[in-house]
């Protein structure tokens, strides 16, 4: 047995050796990757968001809501195509991109959708559009059901709540966040190569995939808190994301689906599922896309949004 567990011990240190990646600084981070538009608002004692409002000051909000291990920073293509004529405004979820871990330590969708709502009332927004991609998607169809009356439409970009049907190809990122004993280790350790190859993973558009989009997503998930945010999130069941339709039913509002159709991480036929579950809602299949089409083809996509927005009765 000696020799077994000087072999587990070797096989931890090569790990560390080969993918130890520290927190990043979060001054640093701050620099890099805020802009002119950020803001940062304590929503609550030991939650200060960060957030952009972008855009016509005085036309329709769409509120944007980023996915697992992202950040807001993903819909900025959208904003540079939509804002000359709506209103957006993005944000940071807990425990993601330049917001970080809160003191409650809590990361799931109540959360989320508290965190949307408070928001929406620090910057006096009675009513938006409410989008989201993947977990931001979760968060944007639970918003509408527990917010009515703030939600003016529903945005669903490859979202998650769906049955849990086989994904095609899990990002590695996420299959170790979700083992048991190898979760703990990606608090520390965290190779670039790996966050490249769940990129890829879930884009199908690799020509969008750079240097600096590689970065941004490795950078910003060693935020400081941001990885141990990560590990309680995937260690909560997943019986408390999924809907059903007859849920989903109570959305009475317009509602566009768009939908990668080699999405790896939440397969194309979701799409037809929330579909079938929202009345009237609206789906469109974008071809030869993965997970996140609003990176993949933001000119598209934004024009497609933009189609819809235009149509929706005037507030």
């Amino acid at each position: 047995m000696k020799w077994l567990a000087a072999l587990v011990l070797v096989a931890v240190a090569a790990l560390f050796i080969w993918g130890y990646a520290p927190d990043t600084d979060g001054a640093a981070m701050k620099a890099k990757y805020g802009n002119a538009a950020s803001r940062y608002v304590e929503l609550e004692p030991g939650l200060t968001v960060h957030y952009r409002d972008q855009g016509k000051r005085d036309g329709r909000v769409v509120m944007l809501i980023h996915g697992s291990n992202a950040s807001l920073h993903t819909w900025e293509p959208w904003v540079a195509a939509l804002g000359k004529d709506y209103r957006i405004v993005s944000l940071d979820l807990p425990g993601h991109g330049l917001t970080g871990s809160h003191r409650g330590g809590v990361y799931d969708y109540p959360v989320f959708v508290d965190v949307v709502d408070k928001l929406m009332t620090r910057l006096d927004i009675p009513k938006a559009v409410i989008g989201g991609n993947s977990m931001g998607g979760g968060t944007a169809w639970m918003f509408a059901l527990a917010h009515p009356a703030k939600t003016e439409a529903v945005l669903l970009v490859d979202a998650a709540g769906a049955p849990q049907w086989q994904a095609r190809k899990i990002p590695i990122g996420f299959r170790l966040a979700r083992m048991p004993v190898v979760k703990e280790l990606t608090r520390f350790i965290a190779p670039r190569s790996m966050f490249e190859s769940s990129i890829k993973t879930s884009m199908s558009v690799q020509s969008k995939i750079d240097d600096a989009l590689v970065d941004r997503y490795w950078e910003l998930n060693r935020y400081p808190g941001n990885r141990e945010a990560t590990m309680k999130r995937f260690s909560l069941p997943h019986n408390n994301r999924q809907a059903s339709k007859e849920t989903l039913a109570a959305i009475k509002v317009p509602t566009l689906i768009l939908w990668g159709e080699e999405d790896n991480l939440i397969p194309v036929k979701s799409a037809n599922w929330f579909a079938e579950a929202i009345p009237g809602s609206n789906l469109i299949i974008y071809p030869a896309v993965g997970h996140i089409p609003m990176e993949e083809i933001p000119e598209k996509s934004a024009a497609d949004v933009k189609l819809w927005l235009d149509a929706l009765p005037t507030p």
